[in-house]
C-alpha cells in the first residue's frame, strides 16, 4: 500500500534544534509517524519531550557553533535506539545588521552553525549510514534565501545558499550507497527567526501582501515535507530543495 513508504516504523532520527519550532514540529512528526527521535540543542528540549513522551524522543545539549559535539551526538543515537537512519540539519541562527557594518564575528556564528556544522554532521551520519550498510536520509533545512539575496542577512543568505549548494553535492557522491540528501526551503514561518520581521508591521504586511497563502507558515506546514523525505516514498530524490512557502517563489 502506497502509505505504508511513508511509515517510519523502526527508524531512528536525529533532529537538531528540537526544543522550539520546526525542530520541534518535524520531531512531532517523526514520531506520529513511528521513529525515535534524538533531539539536539543549545538549551533543554524537555518540553519536546514532555509532548512526545520519554520513550520516543530523547535529548542531549549541544552548541553546534563548535564541531566538538558531533561524535557525541551519533554516538548518543546508535547507544539509545541502537542505529541511526535519518539526520534533520534544522538547528540554525541568523543575525541582523546592515553588510556595510556586518562584523566578522556575526559573520563566522552563522556561517558555523547553518553551514559548517551542518556539513560535517552530515558526514558523520553518513559514514554511520554506510557502517550500518542500511542507506539513510539527510534533510537539511534551507531558506528562501537559498534563491534570494534578503536584506541585512548577508551571512545567513551566504549559508543557506551553501546548504543547497552542499545538498546536492553531497547527494552525488552518497546516492550511490543508498543515501538520499534533500533539503527543505521554508518560507516566512512563525518562528523565533521570524520574531523580529512579524514585530514589524510595515515589515510583515509586506511579507503577507507578496504570499499567496495569505499567512505566515507554522510548523506544522513542514510536516509532510519532512515524512515524505525521511521515508521511501522518496527513495528516488535526490539533491533537490523543496520549497514550503504558502506561494512565496511562484509571486
Amino acid at each position: 500500500m502506497i502509505l505504508d513508504k511513508f511509515s517510519l516504523n523502526g527508524k531512528v532520527a536525529v533532529v537538531t534544534g528540537s526544543d522550539t519550532g520546526l525542530g520541534q514540529g518535524v520531531s512531532k512528526a517523526f514520531v506520529e509517524a513511528g521513529a525515535k527521535v534524538l533531539g539536539v540543542s543549545r538549551v533543554s528540549s524537555e518540553d519536546t519531550q514532555k509532548m512526545l513522551g520519554e520513550d520516543n524522543f530523547k535529548f542531549v545539549i549541544a552548541d553546534l557553533a563548535a564541531l566538538d559535539p558531533i561524535d557525541m551526538i551519533i554516538n548518543t543515537a546508535v547507544k539509545e535506539f541502537g542505529r541511526l537512519d535519518i539526520l534533520v540539519n534544522n538547528a540554525g541562527v541568523i543575525k541582523r545588521e546592515d553588510c556595510i557594518d556586518f562584523s566578522v564575528k556575526n559573520w563566522d556564528l552563522v556561517m558555523n552553525v547553518n553551514c559548517r556544522t551542518l556539513f560535517f554532521l552530515s558526514q558523520a551520519a553518513a559514514k554511520q549510514f554506510m557502517k550500518q550498510n542500511s542507506g539513510g536520509k539527510i534533510i537539511s533545512i534551507a531558506s528562501m534565501l537559498s534563491y534570494q539575496g534578503g536584506i541585512r542577512v548577508p551571512s545567513y543568505t551566504a549559508s543557506k545558499s551553501a546548504v543547497k549548494g552542499i545538498t546536492m553535492t553531497m547527494a552525488n557522491e552518497w546516492a550511490q550507497h543508498g543515501i538520499n540528501v534533500n533539503a527543505i526551503a521554508p518560507g516566512y514561518m512563525a518562528t523565533n527567526n521570524t520574531q523580529a520581521l512579524r514585530a514589524d508591521a510595515a515589515r510583515s504586511e509586506a511579507i503577507l501582501d507578496r504570499i499567496p497563502a495569505g499567512r505566515w507558515g507554522t510548523p506544522d506546514d513542514i510536516m509532510g515535507a519532512a515524512v515524505f523525505l525521511a521515508s521511501s516514498a522518496s527513495d528516488y530524490v535526490n539533491g533537490f530543495t523543496i520549497a514550503v512557502d504558502g506561494g512565496w517563489l511562484g509571486r
